[in-house]
């Protein structure tokens, strides 16, 4: 990329680290982002040479015949003007996925799904580390994989978390370690049909090779019907049937099946974080870290010491005898689902958020007897409550932040309760992303549980 005249768009985390990193490379560089409030973020890249240009009426001083690619940050959708533009002159976009696999020789273990990335991609780091291998986490995780990609060697490996937004700008990405958790519907906004956002997902093994590995769900019927067209050796794994071949439960066992061979992980009951869902990241983690070559007694050790991560389904503390939960990384119907059946009853659920064109029909159906009450706040309040009433539900409440949403919880809870936020929703429109909404929300836990009577 020495030389070449390269357009960053978006100046967020993963542009940020884009530019840092052509800046390194040598490249000519070029920035563009539509919210001119973001020239307040040009500190950190004083030292970088670059022309800035900000908000729409600025494309048009975009000289497009000098561009030979365009790096786009992944949640900028193709209909916005800048990536018309460029599409009109015939210049690639590509994300900064695809554009780290270009510059690095370090080994690609690369996660996605619609639920369960961050978790198993947190694991398999955990394992990697542990097998004392030289490891950075990425993608979506930490600074941004295009700058950790050129600042690698030989010999690291790249552990990322990627999203269906990064692989849509992908054409050649060939990860030596793909896993996917999942596909459920999501981002219905951004790909507009089920079958986009599944294309999307694929591309994270469709450039595979007989020489790599596909970690696959074997109880995700999408998964399981494409799997023919995958090239690489694929491990299946399964948390509700016993399989041939691949990673399954056998007498209340973990185990990998190979060859006619069984290959003991670990005893279930010792895996440290609870669920389902949980366990299904634990079997998919542990796949590529076989195909890594890790020994299962260190896959074992980290399943038993690992307590989770942020933001999914954390403990947030017990006051009088109501527990709260941040399950902030709930940001579609399905990981919310999970988050129901991984509490016991009773719930009384913080829902609601941004608005990405979910059903939400199977997620309250998935209320059961287990939640008695659900406070909602967002753009999709009124939407979640009116798919509620349609199943018989009413324990509703509106609220117009967090702030109230908490209070709310803390008046109706008895002791015995469960608080879960666990919103089914995005957080854009009231937070920046789901990080924050999940420190504010313990925030506010923290601050009316101090205030509770038993704490007085």
């Amino acid at each position: 990329m020495k030389n070449k005249n390269i357009l960053v768009i978006g100046l967020g985390v993963s542009g940020i680290a884009c530019i840092k990193g052509l800046s390194m490379l040598g490249a000519n560089l070029y920035v563009y982002d539509e919210n001119k409030q973001s020239a307040e973020k040009l500190r950190e890249l004083e030292n970088i040479k670059a022309e800035y240009f900000f908000g729409n009426e600025s494309i048009e001083k975009i000289n497009m015949a000098l561009l030979d690619l365009a790096i786009k940050s992944p949640g900028i959708k193709y209909e916005v003007p800048i990536i018309q533009k460029l599409t009109e002159n015939n210049i690639k976009i590509i994300s900064d996925i695809e554009a780290a696999y270009k510059v690095t020789d370090a080994l690609i273990v690369s996660i996605t799904g619609t639920n369960g990335k961050t978790t198993t991609t947190t694991l398999v780091g955990e394992i990697v580390k542990e097998s004392k291998k030289r490891c950075r986490l990425t993608g979506n995780i930490g600074y941004g994989m295009f700058y950790d990609a050129i600042n690698s060697e030989k010999g690291d490996i790249l552990v990322a978390e990627v999203s269906s937004f990064q692989l849509a700008g992908t054409y050649e990405y060939k990860p030596h370690i793909s896993i996917i958790t999942n596909i459920t519907p999501d981002h219905m906004d951004y790909h507009h049909t089920f079958e986009n956002y599944a294309e999307a997902k694929f591309k994270n093994v469709i450039n595979q090779e007989e020489s790599d590995y596909a970690i696959l769900n074997y109880e995700d019927e999408v998964i399981r019907n494409f799997s023919n067209k995958i090239k690489a050796k694929k491990i299946f794994f399964s948390s509700e049937q016993i399989l041939n071949e691949g990673i399954c439960v056998e007498d209340g066992n973990m185990v990998f099946k190979y060859n006619d061979a069984t290959k003991f992980i670990i005893n279930v009951k010792d895996i440290f974080i609870p669920g389902k869902h949980n366990l299904e990241n634990a079997m998919a983690a542990a796949g590529a870290a076989l195909a890594l070559g890790i020994d299962t007694e260190i896959i074992a050790h980290v399943l038993k010491e690992f307590k989770g991560v942020e933001h999914r389904l954390e403990f947030c503390g017990e006051f009088n005898g109501v527990k709260f939960y941040n399950d902030s990384k709930g940001t579609n119907p399905d990981a919310s689902i999970k988050a129901v059946q991984g509490i016991e009853k009773p719930i009384i659920l913080i829902a609601g958020g941004y608005d990405k064109k979910s059903s939400y029909d199977d997620f309250i159906k998935a209320f059961g007897d287990k939640v008695k009450s659900l406070v909602l706040l967002g753009q999709t309040a009124c939407d979640i409550d009116k798919c509620a009433r349609k199943y018989g539900f009413t324990d509703i409440y509106h609220v117009d932040n967090m702030d109230e949403a908490v209070k709310k919880c803390f008046e109706l809870s008895n002791k015995g309760d469960n608080v879960v936020l666990s919103p089914a929703c995005a957080s854009w429109g009231m937070y920046p992303n789901y990080e924050v909404r999940g420190r504010d929300f313990k925030e506010r836990v923290n601050y009316y549980g101090g205030n509770s009577k038993e704490s007085r």
